[in-house]
């Protein structure tokens, strides 16, 4: 089996990646010291899969770490670049911690994939590298505005430094730039669960549902959108983990037209915060304590995909609709509480 190193492999997006690659046939290995993470995560994965994920715990930022994976691993043929820290709110605040963090890391493995003639890599990219857009859906042409905050810079440059590294490489690279990943896999064995006081819309729906959370802040209700809260373009995982296996088997099966490629993964359809709690309450039957609160700093206004680029060049299409998606995302949060319990 073609062999991939999947890097945040104990992360929200990269687990059910791993999953997904497992089922698709792929040999995988994770690097992922748990800083964002928990390693129960590999006892959920090998529940669903019945395989048991190797997993590096070594800090990415450190490359003599990272050049021993890859000394251990000889037969990778493809990488996966998930790890790098993602919350908004705190790259604001320690912006140089995303910086160093997330660029090092790529550089590290970027430095690898080259030393050890890695043909195939893909980059989790964002759609916050558009930044507020001026016309909506956004495509991949899409000029990039000013980053509104240090997260999105960071993918900013890590698609720049991809691009200029593509040029004078022998492999292959794709940026998947997804939009809001929601749900959890339909086992309820792996899903969303951040460390503390999450940053993300989703978990604070489901914890404030359980009780975890007094109240629920909107945080912004006079935006020039249909409802007043900001419109997001929200996304199933499992669709966001199926992409990832299917632009490996691109680059192998030679079908990549350029050396670095670019697609956008969303629905294609915007959602806007309240119509995303609304449809939480519709699919658990609870009503949510919710204010709306003053706007976030480092909140684009609305943002969706166009979806096109991807759906023909890879052959994917999302499965999972938004009520889908609540639901997955509240049974999984119901096991969080029966194991907590």
């Amino acid at each position: 089996m073609p062999k991939i190193l999947v890097t945040g492999g104990a992360g929200y997006i990269g687990s059910h990646t791993l999953v997904d690659l497992i089922e698709h046939g792929f040999e995988v290995v994770s690097i992922d010291n748990f800083s964002r993470s928990s390693s129960d995560v590999f006892k959920g994965i090998e529940k669903i899969t019945g395989v048991v994920v190797k997993n590096y715990p070594i800090d990415l930022c450190d490359h003599e770490s990272v050049r021993r994976v890859f000394l251990e691993n000889r037969d990778l043929i493809g990488i996966i670049h998930f790890a790098a820290y993602k919350s908004v709110p705190e790259s604001i605040e320690f912006p140089m911690r995303y910086y160093e963090n997330n660029m090092n890391s790529l550089f590290n493995i970027l430095k690898c994939a080259e030393e050890f003639n890695i043909a195939h890599f893909v980059f989790s990219s964002s759609c916050s590298v558009y930044g507020n857009v001026e016309s909506l859906p956004v495509t991949e042409n899409t000029p990039l505005a000013k980053p509104e905050c240090a997260y999105a810079a960071s993918k900013q440059m890590g698609e720049q430094v991809i691009a200029d590294f593509s040029r004078v490489s022998s492999g292959k690279y794709i940026a998947l730039r997804y939009f809001n990943p929601v749900g959890a896999h339909s086992s309820s064995l792996i899903g969303e669960n951040p460390i503390g006081i999450p940053n993300n819309l989703i978990p604070l729906i489901t914890r404030t549902a359980a009780g975890l959370i007094d109240q629920l802040t909107v945080w912004g209700g006079d935006y020039q959108t249909r409802d007043g809260s900001c419109v997001r373009d929200f996304i199933h995982v499992m669709d966001i983990a199926k992409a990832h296996t299917l632009a490996l088997e691109y680059m192998l099966k030679g079908k990549i037209v350029k050396d670095y490629e670019i697609f956008n993964l969303g629905t294609g359809e915007g959602v806007t915060v309240l119509e995303a709690i609304h449809s939480f309450e519709k699919v658990s039957g609870i009503k949510l304590n919710y204010i709306i609160g003053p706007r976030r700093a480092g909140d684009v206004m609305a943002i969706y995909a166009d979806n096109q680029l991807v759906r023909s060049r890879l052959g994917w299409a999302p499965l999972f609709d938004l009520d889908n998606m609540m639901l997955t995302a509240w049974q999984w949060q119901q096991r969080l509480g029966e194991k907590a319990g």
